[in-house]
């Protein structure tokens, strides 16, 4: 046996095959996952699905039957144990499957708590995956106390779930304050606001000491020695991309398993995509966690892998919903020297210059700033901050400039 193997059926995984079968590839194409379940969209699980308002098969990205009527072998909840660049095979529970070709789209594993710290105490949880969330969904209930550790875009939208049905949230954020490394304070403001107005009570620079309990959480000790009440906590403080296979083959990692520009490892053979892959970027290295990134990295690793020699250079996006407010982020805010806020009728935006030029933008329930950002973005033209700060500009002129 040989062909394409692909190790990862997440959303990268399953883009990447689908692609491999749409650019007209006849070959063998093996697809493993660890999860029992076919491919799936992650971001319900801490929104529509946490709350109990998607069935498990609408996460599903394609009916099962794609696979089989597409010729795609897949292997569900099989662990690859070991891989060997030499003779080009993985071990998949004691099965060795060779390959011409292997794409690793391994994703990303969820920082916990070490136990030390009562991060395996029962009631404490993580979300990554329809596990995490069918194990914390039973935990939702009015009137309970929920403590969040971490004020990333997770915690928050695990936060919003919470608060909505009624839980009792105290949210804590080790940092000076929440969203500190992704957003400027300007949209952390915003959201903290919003939080409070939920009744989310939110401690920012509150570094956690310990989760305790007795056969169970009851609470959490921060630094300082303050002491919350729990009956469950949901620990979000980022994700790992999941290398250990990479690794153990000797594959070079750099914040993930370091491609070039086409997707291409450093042993021949061996690509990577999504979450666990970082690639050239403007000069630099980066890794995204993003649907957007796994589908366009996946489907450029595809083409590549069927000749097309392609680099994948992309413009960054991502969402986050948290109550009735979408938030959509263009472009990466890394390195702004100014920040421009917009507000009209509801509708506001912060908009990140560095030396005068337009690098990313937040918008939160402002589909137009986004979309107008996002082709400003990737046409590299500019935007000025008086301009945009004038609540009476059409935005749209900027696309004329």
């Amino acid at each position: 046996m040989s062909g394409i193997v692909v190790v990862g059926a997440g959303q990268a995984g399953a883009s990447l095959v689908a692609r491999l079968r749409a650019l007209g590839h006849d070959g063998r194409i093996t697809l493993i996952g660890a999860e029992p379940l076919p491919p799936y969209q992650r971001p319900p699980l801490s929104k529509a699905y946490l709350k109990g308002e998607m069935a498990l098969e609408r996460l599903f990205l394609r009916p099962q039957a794609f696979y089989a009527d597409n010729d795609i072998d897949l292997r569900l909840g099989r662990a690859v144990t070991a891989l060997e660049p030499v003779s080009r095979s993985i071990t998949l529970d004691g099965e060795r499957i060779g390959y011409d070709q292997l794409v690793l789209a391994t994703g990303a594993v969820p920082r916990r708590l070490p136990p030390a710290a009562g991060g395996d105490l029962p009631g404490v949880h993580v979300l990554r995956d329809v596990a995490d969330a069918d194990a914390l969904a039973p935990e939702l209930a009015a009137g309970r106390r929920m403590l969040v550790v971490g004020g990333g875009y997770i915690g928050l939208e695990v936060a919003a779930v919470a608060a909505t049905i009624g839980m009792q949230v105290t949210l804590v954020e080790a940092a000076p304050r929440i969203l500190q490394r992704v957003a400027a304070p300007e949209t952390a403001d915003y959201f903290r606001d919003l939080h409070h107005s939920r009744g989310v009570r939110i401690l920012e620079g509150a570094a956690l000491a310990r989760l305790y309990g007795d056969g169970r959480l009851e609470g959490a000790e921060l630094s300082d020695g303050t002491r919350i009440d729990a009956d469950c906590a949901v620990v979000g403080v980022g994700v790992a991309p999941a290398t250990t296979l990479a690794e153990a083959a000797g594959i070079p990692v750099e914040n993930g398993i370091a491609t070039d520009a086409y997707g291409r490892t450093g042993v021949a053979g061996i690509w990577a995509a999504g979450d666990c892959a970082s690639f050239p970027w403007q000069g630099g290295r980066i890794r995204l966690e993003s649907v957007q990134n796994a589908i366009d990295h996946a489907e450029t690793v595809a083409a590549n892998l069927l000749g097309a020699d392609t680099p994948y250079e992309p413009l960054p996006w991502f969402w986050s919903d948290q109550y009735d407010v979408k938030l959509q982020i263009a472009g990466l805010n890394t390195g702004h020297d100014r920040v421009t806020t917009r507000q009209t009728d509801g509708a506001r935006s912060h908009w990140y210059h560095r030396n005068g030029r337009l690098i990313a933008v937040d918008a939160m329930n402002d589909a137009r700033a986004f979309m107008i950002a996002k082709r400003l973005l990737a046409e590299g033209r500019p935007a000025d901050p008086a301009a945009i700060a004038d609540p009476g500009f059409d935005l749209r002129a900027l696309m004329r400039g």
